[in-house]
């Protein structure tokens, strides 16, 4: 049986910043996607705040991808709502974030050689 052409992380960037803040909120651990959208939107500020079409359509593509996968553990029953879907990073996920970040860096690293960034901005 042939094997399936499994993706390098670098084939997969550049990420768009709604996935890429998908994977930095999952690495504190499992979430469902609403718990996802408020913790996007408080580390961003609400500089980004994906409505539902956006965040379920990532989760979806994310889970399609490997990045993601659902969790079947769930909080205790008073806590939660059962319709929730719980999501965590997968290995494959936390490599394809770690390449985004480095190609992230490399490129500030360029900006800062181009233009001299300042310390804040």
């Amino acid at each position: 049986m042939p094997k399936k052409n499994i993706p390098a992380p670098k084939d997969l960037l550049p990420l768009s910043p709604t996935l890429f803040h998908l994977l930095l909120a999952l690495h504190d651990g499992e979430r469902h996607g609403y718990a996802l959208k408020r913790e996007i939107a408080r580390r961003t500020a609400g500089a980004i705040n994906p409505g539902a079409g956006v965040l379920y359509g990532s989760i979806n593509r994310m889970l399609e991808q490997g990045l993601i996968e659902e969790s079947e553990e769930r909080p205790d029953a008073h806590l939660d709502d059962e319709r929730r879907r719980y999501y965590r990073i997968t290995p494959f996920g936390r490599l394809v974030a770690q390449a985004e970040a480095v190609r992230m860096r490399e490129l500030v690293q360029i900006a800062d050689q181009a233009f001299g960034l300042p310390e804040r901005a």
